[in-house]
């Protein structure tokens, strides 16, 4: 038997079953069945199996020996690339950025070490989708300094996209304790945490009017809080300006303002609102 395709001018072929014998020694055909309502895929995998093909299901020829998560860094990739962040870090494709954006998707996953890191991406597709299996704990690191040299330039991409004239911005001064043993930045000062045995770091975090982050600074652990001001002038002043002449509002951190400081803010052409 065989299936036999019997094209038609203007219409689909007709799709015929049919066998082949002898009569007083000549080959002679007939038509067994008109199997043309089946599907091509069908009529296919019928061809094959006269063919004497043997054929197996999916299920026999297919074992799943391991499932990896994917759902969930699909979803988290998904809206980086909304945000735009990509474009943001760097404006090409590179290595640093795709171990960057690795490590920003395993942070939102599962927060953990940069050695945890390259342990756990065997246990979801992040590694796969930002093609940096291969990496190891020391490459992670040299991103890291690579994201620090683009601050000042990511900073500024950030700015022009959120800031507009006459907008407010807002600024606010934290602190978190250090465990660690190695940072020059630790030192014991005001503790926000509440833990007077412990060092901490300060960071000063300026966003714009809807929170939206633009810029962050980090100091030692005894900083004072006003002394950190100046460094948001010099950049509202400076790398944030989009415009001369523009009415810069400055909501400050109570504890960070005071009159000297709010006095050089002033100087600036900038506006300070402080929360008392």
């Amino acid at each position: 038997m065989y299936v036999a395709e019997v094209p038609n001018r203007s219409s689909p072929p007709t799709f015929l079953l049919r066998e082949s014998y002898r009569e007083q020694g000549k080959v002679k055909n007939r038509t067994l069945a008109n199997i043309t309502h089946l599907s091509r895929q069908q009529i296919q995998l019928l061809r094959r199996v006269l063919k004497g093909e043997e054929l197996v299901s999916v299920e026999d020829a297919v074992r799943i020996r391991r499932s990896i998560p994917h759902g969930h860094v699909q979803a988290v990739r998904e809206m980086l690339d909304r945000l735009g962040l990509p474009g943001l870090i760097a404006s090409r494709r590179c290595r640093e950025r795709d171990l960057v954006l690795a490590l920003i998707v395993q942070r939102l996953l599962h927060p953990s070490s940069k050695l945890a890191a390259t342990r756990l991406w065997s246990d979801s597709t992040v590694a796969q989708e930002f093609e940096v299996a291969d990496a190891d704990v020391d490459e992670l690191y040299e991103a890291m300094d690579w994201l620090l040299s683009r601050q000042q330039r990511i900073e500024n991409k950030l700015a022009c996209r959120h800031l507009s004239e006459g907008g407010y911005v807002l600024y606010d001064v934290s602190s978190s304790s250090y465990t660690g043993h190695r940072c020059s930045l630790a030192r014991f000062g005001h503790n926000r945490d509440g833990r007077r045995d412990l060092p901490c770091i300060v960071y000063g975090v300026m966003t714009d009017s809807g929170g939206r982050p633009l810029a962050v600074d980090v100091y030692p652990g005894n900083t004072a809080n006003p002394t950190t001001v100046p460094d948001q002038v010099e950049k509202l002043k400076g790398r944030f300006r989009p415009g001369e002449g523009r009415d810069r509002r400055r909501p400050g951190d109570a504890h960070a303002d005071s009159n000297r400081h709010v006095a050089k803010t002033a100087g600036a052409g900038l506006a300070v609102v402080s929360a008392k």
